[in-house]
């Protein structure tokens, strides 16, 4: 029988493990088997998930489980899954795996190296499983202060100032998220005259409309933080550039996603009036963060801020998904987070690799490398289509979902938006296709490069993980939708019957 409490314990035990180790080897082979233990049990979770829904359970969360945690307040340890949760539970688990094998050869305090890495995965899944808003909060916060230490210890560059930006900016999203739970706690009634922050029993309540207005700007903008919405994007450039591989890998694959969920799990599912009343705010700043992001990323010289301000467009389209309020395009939004999480986690893990050789990340300083390290940069290459949008990856089935699902918006300045969303799809080919071409083809700038031995062991077995799971996606999509489109209709089912729309 399926336990989530041990999705928690298998990260955390990892992390008590690591600390006891003596060894920089065995705290490498502790860290692995651990992923790889989160790994089988997320697997066995979204196998037991689809097995059960096929048999015909309807019931709106699996697997719960409750324990009061501070009863005089109704806190609850609460904890249940969904089919969303189960895709942002695998693709967590597959982000650290890959994560800690491209960093096997990380030397300077490898100990706390890895032990944060671990406690950053079990931040993330806490998050996902959370039925109970303060706890999703406690969560939330463990997901933070790790990628600081992060930064600021094996970091590389501007390393404290991007450190102390990101988590001062993470860290007031936070403020707001908790201010926002708290207004929502005392706008609820559990009959008795007692407040919740029980999620699934705040959704059956009805929060009266004047306090939505004011709740949800505070929890979607402090959600939106964390999946670096615009104009709240700009701790993400220097954060991706300045944290080692590892860490990128993680904050531009499970944490931003952290906040895209937030937005769609609590404040749009919670607050449909004011989500409804929002959504033309909310379209044109994920329209702005879209058309941004690309031709900021066109202006970009370094590999690693090429895919951080492009990954401030592409998460755009998660927030551009949830604010067009259909069905089609909040499903879009999912498969954006989980196919975003995949490719550019690939792409940082490639970009790392480049780096780790050439000690460069200038497009200008590189050239040829496909000679050179023909793997590496064929994996470059793939991150880069799909980033791109191209068919086939899955980058292709979660954009098209959200434009199809966006273009179903009968309004004229929806589609307006949606039509100007749809044009960065040529930015964004013009700004992969030069960064891929200059840094893989032609001759080769440097005769050193020829010198450089191509992936190891380790970061080829990472790199085919991450490519199996973007080419699942992209060949067969149909099993991802089908994991988490029930729930999605369920959120918009929500929507609908509250205000009415389409």
């Amino acid at each position: 029988m399926i336990n989530l409490s041990i999705l928690l314990l298998i990260p955390l035990a990892t992390a008590l493990l690591v600390l006891i180790c003596s060894t920089a080897a065995q705290i490498r082979m502790v860290a692995l088997l651990g992923s790889v233990a989160q790994l089988g049990y997320s697997s066995l979770i979204m196998l037991d998930y689809m097995s059960q829904r096929a048999a015909g359970n309807k019931a709106q969360m699996l697997y719960e489980s409750r324990h009061s945690w501070f009863s005089s307040l109704n806190i609850e340890y609460y904890v249940g899954a969904d089919g969303i949760s189960v895709a942002m539970i695998m693709l967590t688990a597959v982000v650290v795996m890959t994560g800690i094998l491209i960093s096997w050869n990380v030397e300077k305090m490898a100990k706390e190296f890895f032990f944060l890495i671990v406690l950053l995965s079990l931040g993330a899944y806490g998050f996902f499983i959370s039925l109970d808003l303060f706890t999703m909060f406690f969560f939330l916060e463990v997901a933070v202060i790790p990628k600081f230490l992060l930064i600021g210890i094996w970091g590389s560059g501007k390393k404290e100032y991007s450190a102390m930006k990101l988590a001062l900016m993470l860290m007031g999203g936070s403020a707001l998220v908790l201010i926002g739970f708290l207004f929502l706690y005392f706008n609820t009634n559990t009959g008795s005259g007692a407040h919740t922050f029980d999620l699934l029993k705040i959704v059956q309540m009805h929060i009266p409309v004047a306090a939505q207005q004011f709740i949800f700007p505070l929890m979607f903008v402090g959600f939106g933080v964390f999946t670096a919405m615009f104009p709240f994007h700009t701790w993400a450039p220097d954060g991706h550039s300045s944290a080692p591989t590892a860490a990128s890998m993680f904050l531009a694959g499970i944490s931003m996603k952290l906040g895209g969920y937030g937005c769609l799990r609590v404040a749009a599912y919670l607050m449909p009036e004011a989500a409804h009343q929002y959504s033309w705010v909310i379209i044109l700043l994920s329209t702005i963060a879209i058309i941004y992001g690309a031709f900021a990323t066109l202006m970009q010289t370094d590999l690693k801020y090429i895919n951080a301000y492009s990954s401030v467009s592409h998460c755009g389209f998660v927030i551009f998904g949830i604010g067009m309020l259909t069905k089609t395009a909040i499903t879009g939004a999912v498969l954006q987070m989980v196919s975003h999480g995949l490719m550019t986690a690939l792409f940082f893990a490639a970009i790392g690799m480049i780096y780790e050789r050439t000690h460069t990340r200038q497009v200008a300083q590189l050239g040829g490398l496909l000679k050179a390290i023909p793997f590496i940069i064929t994996v470059f290459v793939i991150a880069g289509l799909c980033s791109l949008g191209l068919p086939g990856l899955s980058g292709f089935v979660a954009e098209m979902t959200v434009f199809v699902g966006a273009w179903q918006h009968p309004d004229t300045f929806y589609r307006t938006a949606t039509v100007l969303a749809c044009a960065s799809i040529v930015v964004t080919a013009v700004y992969i296709l030069r960064a891929v071409g200059a840094s893989g083809m032609g001759p080769v700038k440097n005769d050193e490069f020829l010198k450089f031995s191509d992936a190891s062991w380790n970061e080829k077995l990472a790199s085919v993980a991450l490519l199996i799971c973007i080419l699942a996606i992209g060949i067969a999509p149909f099993w991802l939708n089908n994991l988490v489109s029930p729930d999605t209709q369920l959120i918009m089912d929500n929507i609908t019957r509250v205000v009415g729309v389409n």
